[in-house]
């Protein structure tokens, strides 16, 4: 079975090699009617039959589509060749176009072999025609063969490496949107982490401060009420005078604070009214407010001071080194993590004492959190998730930062012996920030 070419031909090439055929047969016939040679019906006759065989194979769909038929119809298109190049000499020129036919249709293998036997062919018919053999008879149809086969398999090879590259370019282009696509899905990611450690630095603990804030007001409010106990008066109190009440005697329950729960309330209204405008400012530019006001140090007094007067806390802030400015995302962590970090103290420690360190170190620069809380055991720490409630996130939260600085948080924690954060960042040395001549005493908030 004859196996096509996979190699197609353009349209142009294809529509001149017909013209040529068409013109060699043309010719051919033409040159037997006017020179009168012997059996010039047979030679016109013959010069139509193959042209007619010739024009069927592009007309058929089989030709076209089937090796076997497209086989089947070059045989026949050679056979009337050879009968036309018996009949006169001028069927030769007749060779060169079947060259390229058959250099198309056929393997690489087959058709130089058939290029080689229709050269033979056709060199052997011209010689009998001339009555011998001569030098140039056999070297034009040879020299002929040789241009149709250089030209056809040179064309095969750059087409073939057209293929080739374009097949690389395709996977070019496909490997490069799909690396996009993992730009794309890698930047969804990384900016859902961001907003949820945004989210839980900020509104979170906003939200769960307000949370504590009027969970205390409803508590002073749900308390019976009672005239305020003057001092040195025990009526309020339940006891009579120089008399203390004994360890088996309940106590009775203090009477409602409103001043009190209205204190808690107010500032319940101010964590509320800061979570918003955290909200805002993450819907315009994403920079924390409290940075916006000083920088990251005059950031973390303000922070102190808020936990203290919300929680009731002690919380003290230490400066330690020559400040320095620090890049807008190593400040913004470093408020965050300390946000984060005090955040559990309020919640979880159940601390009466909280003291936040920030040392400038050269090239690093390094935050502390350490409570007088409960403490706990790191290694049980339950994954962000899986314990009891919606908590679990913070630590994580923090861990996340500073990675995303290169950075390291080790947290080091004991059941009863209180829970110390530390950060550490890597940063390159900054001009010194302007009035920090010698290192901050340290500040403290307190209630």
């Amino acid at each position: 079975m004859v196996k096509r070419s996979p190699i197609p031909v353009p349209r142009l090439l294809a529509g001149c090699l017909h013209l040529l055929v068409a013109a060699l047969l043309a010719l051919t016939a033409a040159r037997a009617v006017v020179t009168g040679a012997p059996g010039a019906r047979a030679v016109v006759a013959t010069a139509l039959a193959v042209a007619a065989g010739y024009a069927l194979g592009p007309a058929l769909p089989a030709v076209r589509r089937r090796p076997a038929a497209a086989g089947l119809w070059l045989a026949g298109v050679l056979l009337g060749w050879l009968a036309l190049l018996c009949l006169t000499p001028d069927g030769i020129w007749l060779a060169f176009p079947l060259f390229f036919v058959q250099l198309h249709l056929l393997p690489r293998r087959w058709g130089v072999a058939a290029v080689v036997s229709t050269t033979v062919a056709a060199v052997a018919g011209f010689a009998w025609h001339r009555g011998g053999l001569s030098a140039g008879t056999a070297l034009g149809p040879a020299l002929g063969a040789a241009v149709a086969v250089a030209v056809v398999l040179g064309y095969q090879a750059l087409y073939r490496e057209s293929e080739r590259r374009r097949r690389l370019i395709a996977e070019l282009t496909a490997a490069r949107t799909d690396l996009a696509a993992a730009d794309r899905a890698a930047g969804v990611l990384a900016e859902r982490e961001r907003l949820a450690r945004e989210i839980h630095d900020t509104l979170a603990q906003g939200l769960s401060s307000i949370q504590l804030l009027l969970l205390a007001a409803e508590r002073e409010l749900g308390r019976p009420a009672g005239p305020p106990a003057a001092p040195g008066d025990t009526a309020a109190t339940g006891t009579r005078p120089g008399v203390e009440a004994t360890a088996g005697e309940p106590r009775p329950e203090p009477p409602a604070r409103p001043g009190v729960a209205l204190q808690h309330i107010q500032r319940a209204r101010r964590a509320a009214l800061d979570g918003l405008a955290e909200a805002r400012r993450f819907v315009r530019d994403w920079t924390p407010p409290d940075l916006e006001a000083g920088g990251l140090l005059p950031a973390l007094e303000r922070l102190c001071a808020q936990v203290a007067d919300s929680s009731g806390l002690t919380v003290l802030c230490h400066v330690s080194g020559t400040p320095t400015q620090l890049p807008a995302p190593h400040e913004t962590a470093l408020l965050r993590i300390a946000q984060s970090a005090l955040a559990n103290t309020v919640q979880h420690a159940e601390a009466t004492r909280a003291e936040l360190t920030l040392s400038y170190m050269g090239t690093e620069v390094a935050l502390d959190v350490v409570d007088d809380g409960r403490g706990f055991a790191p290694q049980a720490l339950a994954p962000p998730g899986d314990g009891p409630g919606e908590g679990g996130f913070g630590l994580a939260t923090m861990r996340a930062r500073a990675r995303a600085l290169h950075g390291v948080l080790a947290v080091e924690s004991a059941p009863g012996e209180g829970t110390a954060v530390a950060v550490t960042l890597p940063c390159a040395p900054a001009e010194t920030a302007a009035g920090s001549g010698a290192p901050a005493a340290p500040t403290g908030a307190s209630r």
